[in-house]
């Protein structure tokens, strides 16, 4: 790996794990390989800005009993996640207006989920907004850089999405009804 300190983006592999080179073309300066880490069974291409970390920790164990969100973004000349917007008091059908229809972004949300008995909890749900469109190269770097992010964060509830239009309350309840 070329440069371990802040900002380092994963570029050369000398395990025979590695896979391929990028190819060449729109938004390709030059091919350029990625490493596999058999640890993660995932490419790790961009870091975690260090305030962010924090922000990520401390949103953890808030105390607040409304809905939030994290917005995240890759910087992609720092090749660091990093934030792009917090939101308080936010529905999942206000989240979804607030993510780009054509960029990916990671978003960390904390939901208040009424249960059917009447209990109430708060689970943090870790939500990949990959739309279709985005540029390969885009789409590259954020689904290289979730994994590290999600375990950075220590969560459990991942999830998809590639339309914005589908992140709905339904569509929370339902995919957190597997957990509970």
């Amino acid at each position: 790996m070329i440069g371990r300190g802040r900002g380092a983006c994963a570029r050369v592999a000398s395990s025979p794990a590695c896979v391929g080179s990028l190819p060449r073309g729109e938004g390709f300066s030059k091919p350029q390989l990625l490493e596999y880490s058999e640890e993660s069974e995932s490419l790790v291409v961009c870091d975690v800005a260090e305030d962010l970390v924090e922000k990520l920790r401390k949103f953890r164990f808030r105390k607040e009993t409304n809905n939030a969100a994290i917005i995240m973004k890759i910087d992609k000349d720092k090749q660091l996640v990093v934030l792009d917007e917090e939101h308080e008091d936010i529905s999942p059908d206000e989240l979804k207006d607030e993510l780009p229809e054509r960029q990916p972004r990671f978003i960390v949300y904390s939901y208040k989920y009424q249960h059917d008995d009447g209990r109430v909890s708060y689970p943090l749900c870790f939500i990949f907004s990959s739309p279709v469109g985005c540029k390969p190269e885009q789409q590259m770097m954020y689904a290289g850089s979730k994994n590290k992010l999600v375990q950075t964060a220590e969560l459990t509830k991942v999830f998809e999405i590639r339309n914005t239009e589908d992140l709905t309350e339904e569509w929370l309840r339902e995919k957190l009804g597997y957990f509970h």
